[in-house]
């Protein structure tokens, strides 16, 4: 059945801000979805309220209205588009479908003859309510955990007892499991039922027999309006039932299920989707299946919409689901649709994959200091990395090298636990840090029937676990120079890094590298191809691996690289890898226009991230994207292949700019900004010299390395002091002291935590008012794109503070001191591309707090908020393609645009909320007012000084 004719103008909800349990894979639904709705003609009106992403950007749909996620602004564009056939709510989470059915239920859509598409109201209705879930899957056949729904107390106790512990609790129509636990005693059970029954929009509560133990499996479906069904992807939780989903670690295929297990599962899938309405579009379904012979099956929910499981499983296949499901929402169907991987058969196909991916979660505890650790049925993680391998081990690896915490690996890095009750406990209670005390539980001696009986891990995963400790063991008893070929190709085959084999052979890194050259063992390229090479696949969408040679009929030995190199000129872009706080998706914002800027200059584009939720890891945003991790040996590789006129660090957050000093090292084009520009600004001291030389003010501070530095120091500055550690994000580990108690304190565990680290203290300016300025100069001209004065104090994160475009209450006298600094620090650090800087107003003399030659938080929000394309023009500027000078500038915005950060402290109860020099929200929104009288600024400003925490 081909598209629909009568649906011309469609709504799409978007996700609004990023939370914890609700990120970026909305936004790169909705991107995908907004694209595949115009390219078939449709008009798309969009309303999101996040301006840190791509998904609102002016290019993506017809219509973008910023506006707060609520049914008075559904009702305004409603108004403002009486042409709106549809609305498309499933692309934006939990969020854009509970807004969906109060418009519903106010009436809302039928008032001005809106279509719901894509999804069936009835169908949100019956998964989320338990008891009418439950009794439908009892009708058509398919077992459920024992559970009952309690509106009361009372009711809730009753359950209990009938029952028995464990039992699992689960706040109704809540996000990302919020209100979710496990509880294996009463007291624990009566605090878990209040907490539920309060979080819950309904208070309704659903009580399970938990399954504790039992494995997870997950599979993605699309179904069009003619009733095909495809399984995308079949998803395996490496954790047990207990750990939310957005928690565990998880693999694709599924690898610890029997043949028929899958085909049962899949039967039950398809019938449940069937089950629960009409509607085309996507499905995931959730399922546990004992650990035994008998591999029984029941089923845990269903949710009718695209999934943060729909994300991982586009990029782990390479079938965009989001688009194909926009596609079936409007009409078509699968068999009429072009499979994107072939271009040359249909979307009625289902995936075989000849690679494994291993998705794992980040993490960020350590910005909710008392923050409980361990990980639930509510999910805490902020963001999530993917590997891609030719095995599970070789993915894993990946996977664990992409997360950016100071590790290398799986093991082979000095950095395990050695203490036995320690990894005892680390096993028992699940936390960040679990997939590496499993290898330290082996390395230790800890049987795997110990480890399996703690965690009820699935011993397939274990014993993969054990095979890497084996060869580590064995590496171990070389040296670089007697190291054989076979079991040096094999490590690398399982993915263990250079640096953790120098570690294994106690060598350096570039002598295992070195050695690697001289045997021919090299990384090979292989595309995605989901077809499992039974068509040809067309994606440019690559990851690496190792092979042995190949030898072909003539003698000649080679390997099979699929990766083809081009005689174009290329640039390298690198991505911001996983999401966390302090680097979240307007990194992502930031290298997405990169990419497109630079193939608008003529360059083929290659994109290297690794992380599965982002529009930057789209196999078709770059004319190459690499599916690696961004850590030092992967890139240098692929550098090394593709041969680049030069690599962009400065749209990918801390994340690239580390990279800057080994690319410098090696002789590899830093495009923009230089890297000895980028350490100056880093270096504090030598940055404090060249504002001392340009006549700046800046705050009496110094440098120390040790705690008694740190002492002597506080006697120059005066109290209170700004601590701060140097190269870190988001404000990591900064706290304002206010004696030398509290200094040496804070001093004595910043130098545990990061030893060698260079402490920077400030005399903070204590009152000061806080603005900063986003500006692109090309090395002769600078042009400031804006000046944001935050609402809250000098003294609480930049991320954190509710910033006002353009400044509200800084005098024409502070305005031209900020301009004049702006101009004259971009050019003394030679900054070519984007710089932000930070300053501090106290008694109209204006000091400088930091300044960052790179793409900054706020550019996207500046972005939205004037309606101007700054990263384009930015980079534009670093390619030398252009001059600030040849832009025509016209920045539009009547009255005033705050951007407000939203935090999720609602998955920490017990973490202190005040906020300070550490960066603690997750994600922002953005907010328009005509004038400053407006009640919603006045709100802010009265309680700017409440949260200051020193």
């Amino acid at each position: 059945m081909p598209k629909r004719q009568d649906l011309k103008s469609i709504l799409i909800i978007g996700s609004g801000p990023i939370v914890i349990g609700q990120a970026c894979e909305f936004d790169y639904s909705g991107s995908q979805a907004l694209r595949s709705l115009r390219e078939d003609g449709i008009e798309t009106i969009l309303i999101n309220s996040n301006p840190a992403t791509i998904m609102t950007d002016p290019s993506m749909a017809d219509h973008v209205y910023l506006l707060p996620l609520t049914t008075k602004s559904i009702v305004q564009i409603l108004k403002e588009h009486p042409q709106i056939d549809a609305v498309l709510p499933t692309m934006g989470g939990q969020t854009a479908l509970n807004l969906c059915i109060e418009a519903d239920e106010k009436g809302i859509w039928k008032d001005f003859g809106v279509e719901i598409i894509g999804v069936d109201i009835d169908a949100i209705n019956i998964t989320e309510d338990r008891d009418k879930f439950r009794l439908l899957m009892e009708k058509i056949g398919v077992p459920m955990a024992p559970q009952a729904t309690a509106t009361s107390f009372l009711k809730g106790k009753e359950i209990a007892q009938e029952f028995g512990f464990p039992l699992c609790i689960r706040a109704s129509f809540t996000l990302g499991g919020a209100g979710a636990s496990i509880v294996y005693d009463e007291n624990e059970f009566e605090e878990a039922l209040s907490r539920g029954l309060e979080i819950s929009p309904i208070h309704e509560v659903m009580i399970d027999k938990a399954m504790m133990g039992w494995k997870e499996f997950e599979l993605e479906l699309l179904r069009d309006d003619n009733d095909n069904v495809v399984i995308i992807c079949s998803i395996e939780n490496m954790d047990p039932m207990g750990i939310h989903t957005g928690d565990s670690i998880t693999v694709a295929p599924a690898m610890t299920l029997s043949d028929k297990t899958y085909q049962k599962m899949r039967d039950m899938a398809i019938k449940m989707m069937r089950s629960i309405g009409e509607f085309a579009g996507g499905c995931n379904v959730q399922f546990a299946v004992s650990p035994d012979e008998n591999e029984d099956i029941i089923a845990i929910e269903i949710n009718p919409r695209v999934s943060r499981s729909s994300a991982l499983a586009s990029k782990a296949t390479g079938y965009p689901i989001a688009k194909i499901a926009a596609k079936l929402a409007t009409g078509y169907t699968l068999d009429e649709l072009d499979n994107q991987i072939t271009k040359s058969t249909s979307a009625l196909f289902e995936p075989t994959l000849d690679y494994v991916i291993v998705k794992i979660p980040r993490w960020n505890f350590d910005k909710f200091e008392g923050s409980d650790r361990t990980l639930g049925l509510q999910m805490k993680a902020v963001g999530e990395v993917m590997g891609i391998g030719r095995s599970f081990q070789e993915a894993l690896h990946k996977a664990t090298q992409s997360l950016e915490i100071k590790r290398n690996g799986i093991g082979a890095d000095g950095k395990g636990y050695k203490d036995y009750s320690q990894i005892k406990e680390k096993l028992k209670f699940a936390s960040w840090d679990r997939v590496f005390a499993i290898y330290d539980a082996i390395q230790i001696g800890m049987p795997l029937s110990k480890i399996h009986e703690i965690t009820r891990i699935d011993m397939w995963f274990l014993k993969q676990y054990e095979e890497l400790f084996e060869l580590e063991k064995e590496i171990s008893t070389f040296k670089i120079e007697t190291l054989q070929r076979d079991l040096l190709l094999e490590a690398k085959q399982k993915g263990y890094g250079d640096r953790q084999i120098a570690h294994m052979l106690g060598c350096l890194e570039s002598e295992v590298y070195k050695k690697r050259e001289e045997l021919n063992v090299n990384r090979v390229y292989k595309l995605v191809d989901t077809c499992a090479a039974e068509f040809t696949a067309k994606t440019p969408y690559y990851y690496s691996t190792f092979e042995n040679e190949i030898e072909t009929a003539d003698g000649a030995k080679m390997h099979a690289n699929e990766s083809v190199v081009s005689d174009k000129k290329k640039i390298i872009v690198l991505g911001s890898g996983p999401n966390r706080i302090g680097q979240g998706i307007e990194f992502d914002y930031c290298c997405v226009h990169g990419v497109l800027a630079a193939a608008e200059c003529g360059y083929e584009t290659i994109m290297i991230n690794c992380n599965p939720e982002t529009v930057s890891t789209d196999f078709d945003t770059a004319d190459k994207l690499y599916f690696e991790p961004v850590f030092w040996e992967h890139i240098y590789d692929i550098i090394k292949h593709e041969k680049p006129e030069g690599v962009i660090v400065q749209l990918g957050g801390q994340t690239a700019l580390k990279l800057a000093e080994k690319l410098d090292r090696y002789g590899i084009p830093i495009i923009g900004t230089s890297y000895k520009a980028l350490d100056l600004a880093e270096d504090r001291g030598s940055f404090s010299t060249l504002l001392k030389n340009n006549n700046i003010p800046y705050p009496r501070f110094g440098v120390a390395e040790t705690a008694d530095e740190a002492l002597a120091l506080a006697d120059k500055l005066d109290f209170p002091i700004l601590v701060r550690p140097s190269y870190v994000l988001g404000g990591q580990g900064m706290k304002i002291v206010i004696n030398k108690d509290e200094l040496l304190e804070h001093v004595v565990d910043l130098l545990r935590k990061i030893p060698n680290n260079k402490l920077l203290l400030d005399h903070y300016l204590e009152g000061a008012i806080e603005a900063e300025a986003d500006a692109i100069c090309d090395g002769e001209n600078v042009y400031i794109i804006g000046i944001m004065e935050h609402i809250e104090p000098c003294g609480i994160h930049s991320g954190d503070s509710n910033a006002t475009l353009p400044a509200f209450n800084l005098g024409e006298l502070v305005l031209e001191q900020i301009r004049e600094y702006t101009k004259t620090i971009a050019l003394a650090l030679d900054t070519v591309g984007l710089i932000n800087i930070q300053f501090a107003i106290k008694d109209d003399k204006v000091f400088i707090i930091e300044a960052n030659p790179r793409a900054s938080r706020t550019v996207p929000f500046i972005a939205k908020a004037y309606k101007e394309p700054y990263v384009n023009y930015a980079t534009k500027v670093m390619l030398g393609e252009k001059k600030v000078t040849d832009f025509d500038f016209n920045p539009q915005l009547e009255g005033f645009a705050i951007k407000q950060p939203v935090f999720s402290f609602n998955k920490f109860p017990n973490v202190n909320k005040k906020l300070g020099p550490e960066m603690k929200s997750t994600g922002e929104s953005i907010l328009f007012i005509d004038s400053l009288r407006d009640d919603q600024f006045y709100d802010l400003y009265s309680r700017r000084k409440m949260y200051l925490s020193k």
